[in-house]
């Protein structure tokens, strides 16, 4: 069979680089970004998730976002489709320094919450408006199993 006969995959593709040094659970990592995109009925794209310290998060927080200083979490929506008609969401950058410093008592499930959080982003959630913003920590709350404060 040609790889173009294949059938569709029957999970979303994720991606994970992790370029700092605090410990991360990069397979729990996966399988909470797959599990989320699921549940959002995404199941034929490729997501980018990285994890980085705080030098570079701050770099991409005031190149991108024009803010001063490290942030936890930001998203980079590409929202393309590859050659075999994937969709390539875009890309999550989480730095768990900062992560453990918002939650000390519990930075993986701060992880959790902040990996939901960019994915929700890269699929059109914010939190401006209060309605929208309810919307998101729902599902956020849903899929990670954290309540945002």
């Amino acid at each position: 069979m040609r790889d173009d006969d294949q059938p569709p995959s029957d999970r979303p593709t994720v991606l994970v680089s992790n370029r700092q040094p605090e410990p991360v659970d990069e397979a729990g990592v996966r399988e909470l970004a797959q599990a989320t995109l699921r549940g959002e009925g995404q199941i034929d794209v490729e997501l980018s998730v990285s994890f980085v310290d705080e030098t570079e998060i701050e770099d991409l927080h005031v190149r991108f976002m024009d803010e001063p200083g490290p942030t936890d979490v930001l998203s980079f929506p590409l929202d393309d489709v590859d050659e075999d008609g994937v969709r390539l969401l875009g890309d999550v950058v989480i730095a768990p320094a900062v992560a453990t410093r918002n939650n000390a008592k519990d930075p993986a499930a701060e992880l959790r919450l902040l990996l939901v959080h960019g994915i929700l982003h890269l699929l059109g959630y914010d939190h401006e408006v209060d309605a929208e913003k309810a919307e998101m920590w729902a599902r956020q709350e849903r899929y990670s199993g954290v309540r945002a404060p």
